[in-house]
């Protein structure tokens, strides 16, 4: 790919499944801090814990990754882990930065590819670009840096 003379290489999905990694493992974590007394008080109860889990902490889950990839693909072009693998994402038409609007668009789309069994993932297997279900969606690329 060129782009003004510019050399732009995909991302491999090794690399993009390494960001998605630390990405999760950090939302996960603010989660658990958020809901820590929570958690703590139903630590002996399996059943009151998975209850907690599949309704108090979903909406909150799902907002968090919404607003976490939002915010960071629109104002650094990349999520924490996509900083540390060393892969950014651009805007596919003018292969610059992401709008709001955009990255919306691509953080809503990847919670629908995790809620079908990740299916939306397996797509950038299967496409010259390595587009992935939230990439098509919000009209972007995964490049390395």
């Amino acid at each position: 790919m060129q782009n003004n003379g510019t050399n732009l290489q995909l991302a491999s999905m090794r690399s993009r499944a390494f960001a998605f990694v630390i990405d999760d493992l950090l939302v996960t974590a603010i989660i658990m801090i958020i809901f820590w007394e929570s958690i703590l008080a139903l630590s002996n109860d399996m059943e009151a814990m998975m209850f907690l889990m599949k309704t108090e902490l979903v909406m909150p889950l799902i907002a968090l990754k919404v607003a976490y990839h939002t915010f960071f693909v629109w104002n650094y072009g990349a999520t924490i882990g996509k900083i540390i693998a060393k892969i950014r994402i651009i805007d596919v038409n003018s292969w610059g930065r992401v709008s709001l609007f955009s990255s919306f668009l691509r953080a809503t789309g990847r919670i629908f590819s995790e809620m079908f069994f990740y299916a939306g993932f397996l797509i950038g297997f299967f496409n010259d670009g390595r587009k992935t279900f939230h990439d098509i969606t919000g009209r972007t690329l995964v490049v390395n840096v």
